[in-house]
């Protein structure tokens, strides 16, 4: 199985309008203090509740947390592991994990000024934390690196995918940003390595895929019938020696939609482990990264009205995925690879 959400709140898979409330603990080693409102429930005190409902987190370590006084109520008193469950009350808390592994890939800062911070992300690394990862995320690494607590990101790429990443500075000027991607108003850029039959003609290639899609777990997205309510662009860059080198431009921005739009065309992105199977978790294998990459990004700004566009440093070739294949012995097909310089 995958890894589940750990110490912090489920994040739903679509956006929901959530109440802001004012953190009673201040922004720590660049992680902002986290939240979960109780739920109706008979748990005989609060830390039996932040026990089962954070698994990943072991006991002794929220009793010690709670000890020294790092978990607080809405109005910053501490919450005693002994203080009786009351539903309704929020508790404030900071998401830490014990042994957090390394992701030995940096992240690096294309553009930063008062209003907008534009990173280039490597891949492995999520954006925000999420399961076994907190001081090993991209908001964390920026809020830390450039000391800005206010950060907060616009989109959100793959943890598997590299590239282009965009946060604002502001939290007044956040939803002026955001809404340029909920009406379609900026112009994405994706490149992606897929195999490439060696009977598969360049006119086969639909420059425009379009399907219905629908979470159909946790972790995966999937096809199903109805009106169509994903939209992606496609241009053949390159095709030899069993590959291609796909340009990608999605209008919208469903889950996994790039992904779950190249496996339906028969064409998987290169070392996918979720489309179109689901393979068994493992280790990440840095040899092996998602030939995905989110290559550019361009809109004109709201607040500046002037026009933004940013371009990672990385690259993929067909030339990277091969390259590893040389000292391999031959075997029956394409063999994925390892991907982009970096």
């Amino acid at each position: 199985m995958r890894t589940p959400v750990a110490d912090g709140n489920p994040r739903p898979s679509k956006p929901r309008q959530r109440r802001r409330h004012v953190a009673p603990l201040p922004t720590r080693d660049g992680v902002s203090p986290s939240w979960v409102a109780l739920p109706p429930g008979t748990w005989p005190n609060v830390a039996a509740f932040l026990i089962e409902r954070f698994c990943l987190v072991a006991p002794h370590a929220w009793l010690a947390r709670m000890q020294a006084g790092e978990v607080v109520d809405g109005g910053g008193t501490p919450i005693d592991p002994s203080r009786p469950y009351k539903p309704g009350l929020m508790v404030w808390y900071y998401r830490a994990l014990a042994d957090e592994p390394r992701i030995p890939f940096e992240e690096s800062v294309l553009f930063q000024d008062a209003h907008l911070v534009a990173a280039d992300k490597p891949h492995f690394l999520p954006v925000l934390p999420t399961g076994k990862y907190v001081q090993q995320s991209l908001l964390v690494r920026l809020k830390r690196r450039l000391g800005i607590d206010t950060l907060s990101p616009l989109h959100r790429i793959d943890r598997q995918t590299a590239g282009v990443v965009l946060f604002s500075v502001q939290p007044a000027e956040r939803d002026r940003y955001q809404a340029l991607f909920r009406e379609r108003s900026v112009d994405k850029v994706y490149e992606a390595i897929v195999p490439w039959p060696g009977n598969r003609s360049a006119g086969a290639l639909p420059t425009l895929y379009r399907s219905r899609l629908q979470d159909d777990s946790f972790l995966r997205t999937g096809e199903v019938p109805g009106e169509a309510n994903s939209e992606t662009h496609i241009e053949l860059l390159e095709a030899r020696q069993g590959y291609a080198h796909l340009r990608l431009r999605p209008v919208t921005g469903r889950k996994h939609q790039l992904r779950v739009h190249c496996a339906a065309l028969g064409l998987p992105i290169v070392h996918d482990d979720f489309y179109p199977r689901l393979l068994p978790e493992g280790s990440d294998d840095h040899a092996r990264p998602l030939q995905l990459l989110a290559r550019a990004i361009a809109f004109d700004d709201p607040v500046t009205g002037q026009a933004r566009r940013f371009e990672s440093a990385r690259r993929l070739s067909i030339d990277a995925v091969l390259a590893p294949l040389s000292d391999a012995p031959p075997r029956s097909g394409p063999k994925s690879a390892p991907a982009a310089s970096r």
